[in-house]
């Protein structure tokens, strides 16, 4: 690994976070495909005849399989490293898009979503991971942010290109995305967390300071400490049985309040807009706007404006209670979804008022709350109420809640509409996020500028005892604990599936 002197260690770590980004920007193209799909496949000159209950299968059968692909990542990364891990990711998202791209039926679109699906269930949990463990504390929050903003970039520039060519050309130009991420791969180091776990200490300090120069070496002495502490002390740790730990885990109200929370908000997260519009926004936007409207144009505008809000946010939720934001964002998506109910049910019932400002107004309202709060705010509360050492399992619930509500509002939405109309579909949906804005705002604490043990104790609703108070501090003697920590401390917030 030699150095030139212009290829700074923020350079390396600008590299292999946009190694990391090509591919999310591709997963992103994923979930806006059927945005472009879907409205193609229902032409009279359709090659691929499709039904209602197809349509809806290709555009659910991603939560699923993001899903499968969410529990296989940790065995996967954990056993033969992030690096590898990341070549599987890029792989199987390249034969998901070929299968796509020389579909003739419904059986092998499934299938190539199928794929696509568990390629993004391994980057959601990995991506973060990655970035966090290759880049600098002082620089990781930034290159974090690019996680949204770069997914959003992709389903807009799915929705461009379809929006222009057939689906089939489209797919073809996706797939370049996990191809460049794949030859980008071959010049990044394998994770130095990674390499540590493995006691490969010296392959660790040539990665460590390749990445983030000598200036941390501190940091990495500190974890190659631990970690031989860790080895030492492993095998002296007493193995509690797992089904009575969990047993005792759930019945604490700083483990099952968080996770109450974490439901309701991934509810808010998939009913708001930001899923369905991403796989049916023509059918939304043609049935609000009129058949006369050019739905792919203002399919567009929304998706460019979702990128810009998503920016925005990144400002604005640094400096505004986690409270004021939940109930500000979320009640105006419900005050949108009420108004976009009520102008469907007027123009369906003999309202003959045509001016387009109303509906687009409207539209555009509920996709700011969405890119600004209904989205971003649960990456945000997932990584601030669960006390560190339910992370990873508190994660994991909210992860797989997420997913099955995914499903669900994907699902159903084609039903929805039939059955019930565009009103009816709103109707729900907005007393949907109504009951669960009221239950997180009932549920959750301020968070903002608290710690972490501060947010634990107003769960428990209480300080810790003096036992508590006492195994607490041993457990932070204790080596096993150390390293845990330090590892976890170069990760993020808990996984949750991002739209």
């Amino acid at each position: 690994m030699e150095d030139r002197k212009f290829i700074t260690p923020f350079v390396k770590q600008c590299f292999v976070t946009a190694a990391v980004g090509v591919n999310i920007i591709g997963f992103g193209c994923v979930c806006g495909f059927p945005g472009i799909l879907l409205p193609q496949l229902k032409r009279d000159d359709s090659p691929i005849p499709l039904s209602k209950e197809a349509e809806s299968w290709i555009a659910a059968t991603l939560a699923l399989s993001l899903l499968l692909g969410n529990f296989m990542t940790t065995h996967i990364m954990e056993r033969l490293g992030r690096k590898p891990a990341h070549y599987i990711v890029s792989v199987v998202a390249i034969v998901g898009w070929y299968i796509t791209i020389l579909a003739t039926s419904v059986k092998a679109l499934i299938a190539g979503r199928l794929l696509l699906g568990i390629s993004g269930g391994l980057l959601s949990i990995l991506r973060s991971i990655l970035i966090g463990e290759y880049t600098s504390p002082r620089n990781r929050g930034a290159f974090l942010t690019t996680v949204s903003l770069t997914q959003a970039f992709g389903i807009f520039f799915v929705h461009l290109m379809g929006s222009l060519l057939s689906w089939q050309k489209t797919a073809f130009i996706c797939v370049f995305f996990p191809f460049i991420s794949l030859v980008m791969i071959t010049y990044t180091p394998e994770s130095p967390s990674w390499l540590l776990a493995k006691g490969r200490y010296d392959e660790c300090r040539t990665v460590f300071r390749w990445l983030r120069g000598v200036e941390e070496d501190q940091e990495l002495e500190d974890m190659i400490n631990a970690r031989k502490l860790f080895n030492e002390e492993a095998i002296k740790e007493n193995k509690t049985n797992g089904l009575a730990h969990l047993l005792t885990i759930i019945r604490k109200r700083e483990f099952y309040k968080p996770i109450m929370i974490m439901i309701h908000m991934n509810a808010l997260l998939q009913f708001s807009g930001g899923t369905i519009m991403a796989s049916y926004s023509t059918v939304i936007l043609g049935l609000l706007m009129g058949p006369n409207t050019n739905v792919h144009f203002w399919m567009v505008v929304l998706d460019t404006q979702r990128i810009i809000f998503n920016a925005v946010a990144v400002y604005v939720i640094n400096r505004v209670k986690r409270r004021v934001m939940v109930f500000s964002t979320g009640g105006l998506s419900v005050a949108c979804h009420f108004a976009i109910t009520i102008y469907a049910y007027c123009r369906y019932h003999g309202w003959e008022y045509d001016a387009i400002w109303l509906p687009a107004l409207l539209i555009n309202l509920q996709f700011f709350a969405v890119a600004v709060g209904t989205v971003p705010m649960p990456q945000v509360i997932g990584g601030e109420v669960f006390p560190l050492e339910y992370r990873s399992i508190g994660g994991t619930i909210s992860l797989t809640a997420a997913a099955g509500m995914m499903f669900l509002s994907l699902k159903s939405f084609p039903s929805l509409i039939d059955s019930t109309g565009l009103q009816g579909t709103y109707l729900l949906y907005a007393v949907i996020l109504l009951v669960n804005l009221i239950i997180v705002l009932i549920m959750l604490p301020e968070t903002k500028g608290k710690t972490l043990q501060q947010i634990e104790d107003e769960f428990r609703g209480r300080p810790m005892t003096l036992e508590e108070l006492e195994s607490r501090i041993s457990l932070r003697s204790n080596p096993v604990e150390i390293f845990k920590r330090k590892l976890s401390e170069r990760r993020c917030s808990s996984p949750v599936l991002v739209q």
